[in-house]
């Protein structure tokens, strides 16, 4: 993250913090600061300029060194880091959220009975309610990250060796589906369920949309395995923003509502559908083995790949009748609102 920490500050924070935090005017009695006219050299710090990675340098300009705050103030650190989180999080959620609700989402979920009176505007409400909150908390380990509390690494001569440099992404994911495997399932657990994951399974008929309309510390809890490997493990650095990316996308596929990927490891958006739909099944977030170890795996069934079987009347309100006994084992009297063609209740 301190790449990205980097390429900020350099195209933006510096300019910011200069403006609205500058540094007092330095005294005349240090060396060649009275027989200069730069700008930064009236403002006398004590920061110089380390490139974050060996793969490229971008030369700081004089408002690096004109705010109180330098680059290297963990304040200052730590709110840049916030507002990178927490804008980056916008961005990647509208861009491809919109674009799979555009492009791959199946438009006839509307006409399902449980697709709720004004979901897209509650999940895109819920989504950026939450994401502060998500951001805040995440702060603290890219804190930790730059200052060199990790395993990051930036060349290969850095790291285990070239072999790692391939090896680190099956081994992230594997890492990291069993850490959320284990934080989904005990979400689901009676006593923190209602408290932390029920807001995201208001949504029983989910659009990409939903893929981060969580709880603030439901959506950190299921993120902390992604923090925790870089903390225990090597990662190289662009890696590291690469699959923080790859996560955020395969969360959005995963609520698409287009069933494509039939394979009996990956856990695609049929898998997912089924979660919402049953509460108590598929809680793995790319793989289906831990769910199959851990007898909490349930396989869709094969209409579910065929467009017109799949929105068969007697599929759905088959559906249906399960949905409804689950959530009254779960949650008790169902309070959400359903759309025209569903029961309508207060939320």
């Amino acid at each position: 993250m301190d790449v990205v920490l980097e390429v900020m500050d350099t195209f933006i924070g510096d300019y910011i913090y200069a403006t609205f935090h500058p540094a007092k005017p330095a005294v005349y009695d240090f060396p060649d600061v009275a027989n200069t006219t730069s700008a930064a050299a009236q403002h006398y710090s004590d920061w110089s300029y380390k490139p974050s990675t060996a793969f490229f340098q971008l030369e700081p300009s004089d408002y690096a060194y004109m705010s109180a705050w330098s680059r290297d103030n963990i304040f200052r650190q730590g709110l840049t880091l916030f507002f990178i989180t927490w804008v980056f999080g916008i961005l990647t959620y509208f861009i491809f959220a919109t674009l799979s609700y555009i492009f791959i989402f199946d438009k006839d979920t509307f006409n399902h009975p449980k697709f709720l009176k004004n979901q897209v505007w509650l999940e895109i409400k819920q989504a950026n309610l939450s994401m502060p909150g998500m951001s805040l908390c995440t702060v603290a380990f890219f804190l930790a990250e730059i200052h060199g509390y990790g395993n990051l690494y930036d060349t290969t001569a850095d790291g285990p060796g070239r072999w790692y440099d391939w090896a680190q992404f099956p081994l992230f994911i594997l890492f990291t589906d069993f850490g959320i495997y284990w934080i989904h399932r005990g979400l689901h657990h009676p006593l923190v369920y209602k408290h932390l994951h029920k807001p995201h399974h208001k949504w029983i008929m989910p659009t990409p949309f939903a893929s981060h309309a969580f709880h603030p510390l439901d959506g950190f809890a299921q993120s902390f395995p992604y923090h925790v490997y870089p903390l225990v493990f090597p990662l190289q650095k662009f890696a590291y923003v690469f699959l923080f990316l790859f996560v955020n996308f395969w969360t959005i596929m995963i609520h698409d509502g287009e069933y494509i990927t039939d394979n009996p490891i990956i856990n695609g958006a049929a898998c997912h559908t089924y979660h919402h739909l049953y509460f108590n099944y598929n809680y793995g977030q790319y793989t289906t083995i831990w769910d199959r170890l851990g007898g909490s795996y349930r396989q869709p069934t094969p209409e579910m790949f065929k467009p017109n079987e799949k929105k068969n009347d007697e599929v759905v309100k088959k559906q249906i009748k399960e949905m409804e006994k689950i959530v009254k084992e779960v949650e008790g009297e169902d309070m959400r609102s359903y759309g025209a063609n569903g029961d309508k209740k207060n939320n």
